[in-house]
């Protein structure tokens, strides 16, 4: 006779606009449907499983934002949980699945880097673990340029109250005060980076030429809506949610409980208006970076570059090499390879099609420089920060 199927609760506290929220649940049920799992949404699952042992459980496992209640009724009750809540209470007692906040900083920080910026800023959230562990890398790469960043932290809501709406506002302005522009931002969330948007347009300020913004998860409406877009990160939260199921299939199964969370590469950052430009203070290294932004997937070279800014290659290359310490193929290459990392983890068009389509001419040259300058294949990256497919369970 075939095993009952698995009877798995599903408490991740559901807001279904959010798509981190959505996409988590998404990447469970695709993991569940494949392994015929009877999935229960159950937002209080702490209080649904017994108090004790002797009582009929109703769930073999639990996928959560767990909390210190449910993380010890299914301890006396040998239930597994896994916990994909990067700030729970309960983060130290439970195995989990989190985004890499530490890589996300470092691409965050990479990103400002190569656009010329030398002064930062960041506000991340009171008590968010994620944001602070994405915080903590920037201001690591940052402080090895010799760069400082200015911090401030704010609340986790922004507006439950009139009064709370007016304290946040006076915080942000108040560290705002301290920057000096142009600066490159890092802000936790979308609706707080739409904040800092709004008050840089009260103070004059541009976004991006004088303040250069990323900001939350990469919430399409809020990211794409009102101009100018905003710079943002896609963790890929189906990935999460599949890796959570995958984590409880090998838990229920008698798996070994793995001894450190386990953290899944972003997909990478949305490059939008509010990161579209260098800060650089020569005029005509600026002009040739903005043309290269616009002309990388032709097949453009430094000769071209420095016809297009009517100026001889030599004079041009000894301005890149002043100001930006690099190359203007250098430069060609990197925008060339972060167009080539966008397609590749937001579609699924052939490594050929992208290959030609963002300059590199063949998949094997793309192939050649990914190799060279990421240490991996452009499959390779695609298949890390995409959804994990179905494969073999770790051995009990």
């Amino acid at each position: 006779m075939a095993a009952p199927p698995k009877r798995v609760a599903i408490m991740l506290d559901l807001q279904w606009p959010y798509k981190r929220h959505a996409s988590t649940f998404a990447g469970t049920q695709q993991f569940a449907k494949e392994h015929g799992w009877h999935s229960i949404i159950d937002e209080f699952a702490h209080d649904t499983l017994p108090l004790r042992r002797g009582k009929v459980a109703p769930y073999d496992g639990v996928i959560a934002r767990a909390n210190h209640e449910l993380a010890d009724r299914a301890n006396r009750l040998g239930i597994p949980v896994v916990n994909m809540w990067a700030s729970s209470p309960a983060w130290h007692k439970l195995p989990g699945v989190f985004p890499d906040f530490e890589a996300s900083g470092q691409l965050k920080a990479e990103h400002f880097l190569s656009r010329g910026l030398s002064n930062f800023a960041a506000i991340t959230a009171y008590k968010n673990r994620g944001e602070q562990m994405e915080l903590a890398q920037f201001r690591t790469l940052i402080e090895k340029r010799g760069y400082r960043c200015t911090v401030a932290n704010s609340p986790q809501s922004l507006s439950r109250t009139l009064d709370h709406w007016r304290r946040t506002k006076q915080l942000v302005e108040a560290w705002m005060e301290s920057w000096k522009l142009p600066i490159g931002v890092m802000v936790g969330g979308e609706n707080l980076g739409r904040l800092v948007v709004q008050l840089c347009h009260e103070r004059g300020w541009r976004v991006p030429q004088d303040v250069a913004i990323i900001a939350g998860q990469n919430e399409e409406n809020l990211c794409e809506n009102p101009s100018p877009s905003i710079t943002s990160m896609e963790f890929g939260y189906e990935r999460v949610g599949y890796e959570c199921a995958k984590l409880l299939q090998h838990l229920m199964n008698g798996g070994t409980v793995p001894k450190n969370p386990i953290y899944l590469s972003p997909s990478g950052l949305v490059v939008r208006e509010s990161t579209d430009f260098h800060a650089v203070q020569d005029p005509l290294v600026a002009d040739a970076l903005d043309y290269i932004s616009r002309n990388s997937h032709r097949h453009i070279g430094q000769h071209d570059v420095s016809r297009a800014v009517n100026a001889e290659t030599r004079t041009l290359q000894m301005r890149f090499r002043r100001f930006l310490d690099s190359p203007i193929a250098t430069e060609i290459r990197r925008v060339r390879i972060e167009r080539a990392k966008r397609e590749l983890v937001q579609s699924d068009r052939r490594i050929e099609q992208i290959a030609r389509d963002v300059g590199f001419k063949t998949g094997n040259r793309m192939c050649e420089i990914f190799r060279r300058e990421l240490g991996i294949t452009p499959t390779e990256y695609r298949r890390e920060r995409k959804i994990t497919r179905p494969r073999e369970q770790p051995k009990a």
